[in-house]
């Protein structure tokens, strides 16, 4: 079935607010609202309306009624605004109470749409709400989140609740950008089982289907289509309002004039875009296909604490989560970190490190270029060399052991350790049964225990207390439990460019040495705060 008819909502500034706090140049905002009265959107969505003040975010965040008279707004188009469902219900006189504490009358605000974002659990609780939005004049749209993994008498029955209220328009969104261009189809009908009215959608582009499945909702019937200026978005952004435009010219029944709206995205939205990295990448693709929620990864790629082995190892321990469909901060640091419990061991590294001098190999690049110096200091200073996870820059017959505690290295390297020959130091006996199983094919294991607690070394005969789950803070806190001579490091080159992880390892080594006896130093180049050898030296 093919509309030949389509309804455009542009929702730039508000959906792209996640990555700006809501915060838009003003010139930005002029620019962009030409370029949508220039390509002939039917609707421009400028933002959220919300109660909530915790935090600066800008204008865009609260569209009230002052802030949009700051705003010089083309007449041809139609504005509105978009409400969290979850800000309502728990509003203490309940949904119609609150929205009417929100909304003047629309014969009075610059407004003509309001569209309520409700997670499924919250649909039927927000719907009273329509009642007064539709008495004050509003058109009226509802957007039901994550609906994917509904059954259809779910989503059925979904239709059948928005049927009993005064909607305009009933919105789905593929909240976590894993649907299917079918899938999307299968939405549509169920939906259509008990709802006669307008139909919209709202495509993610996780898995880079936002405009196929667009498009598949208008052979389907939909109406109302969203989509965003370069995509931008929460997580990898939705379906690109410059492709949608050119895509469905034939279904509106309008030429676009689409010169203002290039010139716009290459002054405006391209130099944003190279600061926030929104749009599909492989990371966003896992978590659309596993149904995690897309800002697990937003937040992983903004934090430089995250390689792109320790995001990986992430997406992998969130997919076996229950509920990664929903975003929890404290479980990005759960997935860092969970050694918050009693520590517990049963090797005691008195067997192998005490009175004798320990090399650990970082994997900084001074390990790669100082290679035969350090295999030299090795044969001929006989330390004991532990290597921090699968680092592998000097000769294998050389490292004496290897160390990994850091959850999501352990989780991303698993499969490697089984491989490589030395004994692994790891929390042994701590780690969950699932982690275990996959390094049960590892031939020697040392289970020495750790517990993390901020700002703290406590070194125990088989466990020790550390300030976090990095890997060199265990190995520290080990080589002080085992009563080593001496520590050297290599390939502790440090990140430089202001990158915060070179702060943290600074705390972390100063606090050692503040509670340790141990002498700490670096035989190649670092930026951290240590003394400083040569490993040429003395060869």
């Amino acid at each position: 079935m093919t509309q030949s008819s389509i309804t455009l909502l542009d929702c730039t500034l508000r959906d792209g607010g996640y990555y700006t706090s809501w915060d838009f140049d003003p010139a930005l905002i002029a620019a962009y609202l030409t370029a949508m009265e220039g390509i002939g959107s039917d609707f421009v969505e400028l933002g959220l309306r919300s109660f909530n003040p915790r935090g600066f975010k800008g204008g865009c965040a609260y569209t009230t009624e002052a802030f949009l008279d700051s705003l010089d707004l083309p007449t041809a188009l139609t504005y509105g605004a978009m409400v969290n469902a979850s800000e309502l219900i728990a509003h203490s006189d309940g949904p119609r109470e609150a929205i009417k504490r929100l909304f003047r009358p629309a014969a009075q605000s610059k407004l003509g749409l309001v569209r309520i974002a409700c997670h499924t659990t919250e649909f039927e609780a927000a719907l009273p709400a329509s009642a007064w939005l539709k008495e004050q004049g509003y058109c009226v749209g509802y957007n039901l989140m994550q609906i994917a993994g509904k059954s259809p008498d779910e989503i059925e029955q979904f239709g059948a609740l928005a049927q009993a209220w005064p909607l305009d328009v009933l919105y789905f969104a593929d909240s976590l950008g894993g649907m299917s261009p079918d899938d999307v189809a299968d939405v549509i009908r169920a939906l259509r089982m008990n709802w006669s009215g307008a139909l919209g959608v709202h495509t993610h582009d996780n898995m880079g289907r936002a405009l196929a499945n667009s498009l598949r909702a208008a052979d389907e019937g939909v109406t109302w289509i969203d989509g965003t200026v370069t995509g931008m978005g929460r997580g990898p952004g939705n379906a690109k309002t410059e492709a949608l435009v050119i895509e469905l010219e034939n279904r509106r029944q309008a030429e676009p004039i689409l010169t203002p709206l290039l010139q716009t995205i290459a002054k405006h939205f391209r130099p944003l875009q190279n600061v926030h990295n929104w749009g599909a990448n492989p990371f966003y693709h896992l978590s659309g296909k596993y149904g995690i929620h897309p800002t697990y990864v937003q937040e992983m790629l903004a934090d430089p604490r995250y390689s792109e082995a320790d995001a990986l190892a992430a997406i992998e321990h969130l997919r076996q989560l229950n509920d990664s469909g929903k975003f929890d901060r404290r479980r990005m640091e759960t997935a860092r970190n969970f050694y918050d419990g009693p520590a517990s061991g049963g090797w005691s590294p008195r067997e192998a490190l005490e009175g004798r001098d320990v090399l650990i190999l970082g994997n900084g690049p001074g390990v790669h270029a100082h290679r035969s110096a350090l295999e030299s200091f090795i044969r001929r200073e006989r330390p004991i060399v532990i290597a921090l996870n699968t680092e592998s820059g000097v000769s294998s017959a050389l490292i004496d052991l290897r160390a990994a505690c850091h959850p999501i290295r352990l989780i991303a390297d698993c499969d490697v350790h089984a491989g490589l020959p030395q004994p692994l130091v790891t929390p042994w006996s701590m780690l969950p049964e699932a982690l275990r199983d996959r390094l049960a094919g590892k031939h020697e294991i040392r289970d020495f225990g750790v517990r993390v607690e901020p700002d703290t070394f406590e070194f125990g005969e088989t466990s020790v207390t550390a300030p976090s789950s990095l890997v060199v803070a265990y190995v520290l806190a080990m080589c002080a439990s085992g009563k080593a001579r001496r520590i050297y490091l290599a390939g502790f080159d440090g990140y430089g460019g202001g990158d915060p992880r070179d702060a943290e390892i600074d705390s972390l080594l100063q606090l050692f040495q503040e509670q340790s006896t141990l002498p700490l130093t670096a035989i190649t180049d670092t930026r951290h705060k240590l003394d400083k050898a040569s490993v040429y030296a003395g060869g």
